[in-house]
């Protein structure tokens, strides 16, 4: 039990490592930027200053904010209660335990289900999973609509934080253009000996290089998790379909390109790029897509929902009333 606990906590000790690279290299960069080599005055301009400050607090503000957001945890609601999990505990037949997850289902909201038909339940966490919520081993919990463990930022993205992930990605892209684009210049002038040599040459060299690796690095990261917004898919939802009642579908979620950006960023536009959660919903119910149904699979039997016999795919609203639709976007 101690070599197990000391082993978790060089883990957890170990794990702040790439943050602690990346916030070195970040406060290098501004070391280098604005004290090397504005010890060029001819060079720098205070618009160049300006500018260079507000992506820094930008870039440090969406990091910070991905890092020390904590993930979204299931409620109560999901909880087996006591009384359920000493009967779960106690029926040693599988197929009794399955029957027993089966009614406590009944009384969630709850679409989606393991791709072995059964019920999503954790047994560590004790959990009936809502839709989107998976376990993260690293985390040690359950995790609303979770993405991945990024070491990056040694956090869970997630519901609560994966807008923030997101902003990160864009900032730290244009922290780095803006870096390249204004030192190149006095990078090629250092070289062809028009400029003194001293330390300012140094820095020069390695925040153009420094820039130019983190920003093509960050470039394939990006336009994937752009890709990921536009379909309205999570990173372990593009691996492995979520199941719904009539099988795995990969665009059970996908509502739209607009309407899958505000999922992620809120429905006002003058927050979308500000570090404030403005995600819609509380990480418990995902509008969806469905075909002929209208009511939680999980109580649903085979006959179908009569829709004026349609085989049109919808949307289905789960803000409390199952059977409200919304409008196809295209």
């Amino acid at each position: 039990m101690a070599l197990s606990r000391g082993l978790r906590c060089c883990q957890r000790i170990f794990s702040w490592i790439p943050v602690i690279i990346i916030t070195m290299v970040m406060l290098w960069s501004y070391y280098a930027y604005v004290f090397e080599l504005c010890l060029f005055p001819v060079l720098f301009t205070v618009a160049y200053l300006a500018v260079f400050h507000v992506c820094f607090v930008m870039f440090a503000w969406t990091y910070w904010k991905s890092i020390f957001t904590p993930p979204s945890q299931p409620s109560k609601q999901f909880h087996m209660s006591y009384s359920d999990k000493e009967r779960y505990e106690n029926e040693e037949r599988s197929e009794v335990q399955k029957q027993i997850l089966l009614d406590i289902a009944k009384r969630l909201p709850v679409y989606t289900w393991a791709a072995s038909g059964a019920v999503r339940f954790c047994d560590q966490c004790q959990v009936i999973k809502p839709d989107r919520c998976h376990h993260c081993s690293l985390c040690e919990m359950c995790v609303l609509k979770m993405d991945h463990h990024c070491p990056w930022v040694n956090n869970c993205i997630g519901f609560s934080n994966y807008k923030f992930f997101l902003l990160f990605l864009t900032y730290a892209m244009v922290y780095c253009v803006f870096i390249a684009s204004t030192v190149l210049q006095y990078f090629i002038k250092f070289w062809a000996g028009e400029l003194p040599n001293g330390h300012a040459k140094f820095h020069v060299l390695f925040l153009l290089f420094v820039a130019l690796m983190f920003f093509v690095s960050l470039m394939f990261l990006f336009g994937y998790h752009c890709w990921l917004v536009a379909k309205n898919r999570s990173t372990l939802e593009a691996f492995q379909y979520p199941t719904f009642h009539n099988g795995p579908d990969k665009n059970g979620f996908n509502l739209g390109f607009s309407k899958n950006l505000q999922q992620v960023f809120g429905e006002d536009r003058k927050y979308w790029f500000i570090p404030t959660f403005t995600s819609l919903g509380d990480g418990h119910f995902f509008p969806m897509r469905f075909l002929s149904e209208s009511r939680n699979p999980l109580l649903a039997s085979e006959e179908q929902c009569e829709d004026g016999g349609s085989d049109e795919e919808n949307y289905i609203l789960r803000r409390g009333d199952p059977s409200v639709t919304i409008e196809l976007d295209t």
